[in-house]
């Protein structure tokens, strides 16, 4: 098994950089635990069909429109197109298929983040290089492994200091984009430096009123890791020093950061078995509410016109970035599914939170709109002791006629503690691919996905993913 190790004699610095590119440089397939492979695997399919339904949303139609005017011809493919263009201009694409719902994976310790917004640079990486399934899975779980430890390794996380988590997946794709393109552990190192010095992405993006920039920022920072991977295929340099010395990463954001966790333990355990999926389409915090308030209007049978309140007492975030006065009017998609009470009121309305709820039909829905005032969103200071460990939420449903009914959950489904079954991937993948493919296809990409590591050519795997409706 591969694990950690000191850097070499002949890396040039000792830097956290070094340390990690050395690592994922030397980590082979057969390294992996055969559940990491399944979890890769899982998160590959669920990926694919958030990139499926990504496909038909309106932010996506206006980048392939520009890209179809500046994008170069190559050997990647476009999920939903077909098409193959150049690695950095597919990887830009398919990052945003798979994130413009807000429906891929979750992981939050101190930061959140979703780690698969990293997949596009192992898809193109995959590719470009002609490499196939088994070298692909390696590229997946190393996505996974290095963007969680950083979420894990600041304190408190980058967010609570205004920055979004866009921010990190610089430093981590071009590690995987750089595996897999064969760099050596120097060139990847220069790679990190090149993609993550310029891309500081600021938490304006999901703070107030939201706009298309919200699900697109992690999408440019995989896009500028693919790009970094291959100037340093060529050559060119990048600080290395870019996480912990002069005014890299640590320098500038400030303490506490505890950068051991960036390399203790590597290959001992793999994160992406700690991952979770969403259930929902929507913030992730606005889960355990979701579920929580569904269960008691389920449980009690209760009409929408019989909800006097709902009574939220959630984590600060919740009741600040999540509630405050924007997320009470919401006009738009991207402010609508980072709005707890609008989540809330669609549940209580049309019980169910599907992508449906996310169309300007139904975000302008009168029957929707009439229950957003009833919603009342408080932070509590015991559930924010406990977070993230668990992300408590106490709901209380008073009725008009005087009942009341009370609900305590500490994590919704999809967390690795409840997690999805592999039905249940399959069948949110089928039902976010149904209106672009048709079920033979669907089923293809199910099969194909479950078998990953028997592909030879990556290509081969994503032609299936093209839409045939």
């Amino acid at each position: 098994m591969a694990t950690a190790t000191k850097p070499s004699a002949k890396t040039a610095a000792p830097t956290i950089t070094a340390h990690m590119a050395e690592w994922a440089a030397d980590v082979q397939f057969e390294d992996l635990s055969k559940d990491a492979v399944y979890q890769a695997k899982r998160f590959l399919l669920d990926s694919v069909g958030c990139a499926l339904g990504g496909y038909q949303q309106h932010d996506v139609k206006i980048a392939l429109e520009v890209m179809a005017e500046i994008a170069g011809p190559g050997s990647c493919t476009v999920m939903g197109t077909g098409e193959q263009l150049d690695a950095v201009s597919a990887s830009l694409l398919n990052g945003l298929m798979i994130r413009c719902m807000d429906y891929n994976d979750i992981y939050w310790k101190q930061d959140p983040c979703h780690p698969s917004d990293i997949f596009p640079a192992a898809l193109a990486g995959a590719e470009r290089a002609g490499t196939g399934g088994r070298e692909l899975i390696v590229g997946l779980v190393l996505g996974h492994e290095f963007e969680q430890r950083l979420c894990e390794a600041a304190f408190p996380g980058i967010r609570e200091r205004g920055w979004h988590h866009a921010t990190l997946t610089a430093f981590v794709s071009p590690i995987v984009a750089g595996r897999m393109l064969k760099l050596s552990a120097e060139q990847m190192q220069h790679a990190i430096g090149i993609s993550a010095s310029p891309r500081c992405t600021l938490g304006a993006v999901t703070a107030g009123k939201l706009t298309m920039m919200k699900n697109t920022v992690d999408p440019l920072a995989t896009q500028s890791g693919v790009f970094a991977a291959l100037l340093a295929e060529k050559g060119y340099t990048g600080p290395e020093h870019v996480i912990d010395g002069k005014e890299g990463l640590v320098h500038v954001f400030g303490p506490d950061w505890k950068l051991n966790i960036l390399t203790d333990g590597l290959g001992e355990s793999w994160r992406i078995t700690q991952c979770g999926m969403k259930a929902f389409p929507t913030e992730a915090l606005t889960h355990t509410p979701i579920s929580a308030v569904l269960g008691i209007v389920k449980d009690q049978n209760l009409k929408p016109e019989e909800i006097l309140q709902v009574h939220i007492r959630t984590t600060a975030r919740g009741a600040d970035i999540l509630s405050d006065p924007s997320k009470y009017a919401p006009h738009t998609k991207e402010t609508a599914d980072h709005s707890l009470p609008y989540v809330v009121a669609a549940a209580i309305a049309e019980r169910q939170v599907t992508p449906l709820q996310f169309e300007m039909k139904k975000i302008l829905d009168p029957r929707i709109r009439e229950q957003l005032h009833k919603i009342v969103v408080v932070a509590a200071a015991e559930i924010e002791k406990c977070f993230p460990a668990l992300q408590r939420v106490i709901v209380k449903i008073t009725t008009t006629d005087g009942r009341s009914f009370e609900k305590q959950l500490d994590y919704p489904k999809g967390d690795p503690r409840n997690p999805l079954t592999d039905k249940d991937v399959e069948e949110k993948f089928e039902a976010l691919a149904g209106p672009v493919m048709t079920k033979a296809a669907r089923q293809r990409v199910i099969d194909a996905t479950w078998k990953l590591e028997s592909f030879t050519n990556t290509t081969e795997y994503m032609q299936l993913l093209k839409a045939d409706r």
